[in-house]
C-alpha cells in the first residue's frame, strides 16, 4: 500500500524542484542552485535535463507560481525557498486534475 504522501514525494516535489532548476539554470549557475535548494550539483543537473522531476505534467498556476519564485530568487538573493515551494506543492495537490495527489 502506498500512502498518499509518497506520491508528493517521489512525483510533486521532484517536479517542482525541475521547473524551479530549469528557471534559476537561466541566470545564475547550477552550482548556486544546489545551494539554494540543499540538493547536489549533479541532481541540479538531472532536473535541467529532465532526468529527474519529469512524472508529471505541472498545472499552469503551478509554472507561474515556480516563475515567479525563481525570478524572487534572482532579483532579490538566495533567501529559503521551502515555504514558497510548499504553497506551490499544496496548490498542485488540490488540482483536480492531478492524479496521482492525494485529495
Amino acid at each position: 500500500m502506498k500512502v498518499p504522501c509518497e506520491n508528493v514525494v517521489w512525483y510533486v516535489l521532484p517536479a517542482i524542484r525541475s521547473e524551479l532548476a530549469k528557471e534559476l539554470a537561466k541566470v545564475i549557475s547550477q552550482k548556486e542552485i544546489s545551494e539554494i535548494l540543499g540538493i547536489t550539483q549533479a541532481a541540479v543537473s538531472q532536473y535541467v535535463s529532465n532526468k529527474r522531476g519529469s512524472r508529471i505534467e505541472l498545472p499552469d498556476d503551478a509554472r507561474v507560481a515556480i516563475a515567479d519564485l525563481a525570478d524572487d530568487i534572482a532579483r532579490v538573493g538566495t533567501g529559503d525557498p521551502t515555504l514558497a515551494i510548499c504553497e506551490i506543492c499544496k496548490k498542485i495537490r488540490e488540482d483536480e486534475h492531478c492524479e496521482i495527489c492525494p485529495k
